[in-house]
């Protein structure tokens, strides 16, 4: 015992306590912010400031962030199709993680750390709206997390919603309501079969891919996504 009572605690305990403390509210935190965004509009995402911070690091000029919020209900049912065939064929059937999406992804590119085709969805909102680039452990952790939570705590319908929201389809264009006034000068409603198609096509990499002027590659990847989408 020690002068005022009190029970002696060896210090590891103390700091064990402390660390205990500090990781529960830090895990509260994260459960009541992506509960605020299950029904708040998205204002920004990680990934956007990380352009925006690169942009004014390196003392670019002209540079412009282009992102416009638009509920599911404006958005033509065609992109959501689209990028479902293109990204994730069984988001609506499995709980955050597509294990046989990401067996085959392994067999076709074993060498890759994350192979094209292994992330779905609701990895990527995990990713593009919470988290930093990166491959460490703690990175692939905190994605794991935050992909349980979103599926844990959002439908699908709005996992979807934002996804089509925060995700990029040309150099800092965010979202489809932006990419299809800037690449077809229409709002996201009046998408058709073929623009959605070729919007999704640039996901894999919408910093070189442009889907107002699609190379060969995107126009082929953009009629594979229109057959897939008409199964889903």
């Amino acid at each position: 015992m020690i002068a005022n009572g009190a029970t002696y605690r060896p210090l590891y305990k103390t700091i064990v306590l402390r660390i205990g403390k500090i990781v529960g509210t830090m895990l509260l935190a994260s459960c009541l912010l992506v509960l605020v965004f299950r029904w708040v509009t998205v204002p920004v995402s990680s990934l956007m400031m990380q352009r925006w911070l690169a942009a004014h690091s390196s003392g670019a000029t002209g540079f412009k962030l282009r992102y416009q919020w638009v509920g599911l209900e404006k958005i033509a049912p065609h992109a959501g199709r689209a990028v479902m065939a293109a990204e994730d064929q069984r988001f609506l059937h499995h709980f955050g993680f597509d294990f046989q999406a990401m067996s085959r992804a392994w067999q076709d590119n074993p060498h890759r750390d994350r192979p094209r085709g292994a992330s779905t969805i609701t990895q990527q909102v995990a990713k593009n709206l919470f988290l930093w680039p990166g491959r460490s452990w703690l990175r692939k952790g905190l994605e794991a997390y935050f992909t349980l939570l979103l599926e844990v705590l959002w439908p699908k319908q709005r996992i979807l919603e934002v996804y089509l929201n925060v995700a990029e389809f040309g150099p800092d264009i965010f979202g489809i309501q932006a990419a299809s006034s800037a690449f077809f000068h229409k709002p996201a409603a009046r998408l058709t079969a073929n623009e959605a198609a070729l919007l999704a096509a640039v996901l894999p990499n919408p910093r070189q891919f442009n889907a107002a002027s699609p190379s060969a590659y995107v126009k082929g990847r953009a009629q594979w996504i229109e057959r897939q989408a008409r199964n889903l």
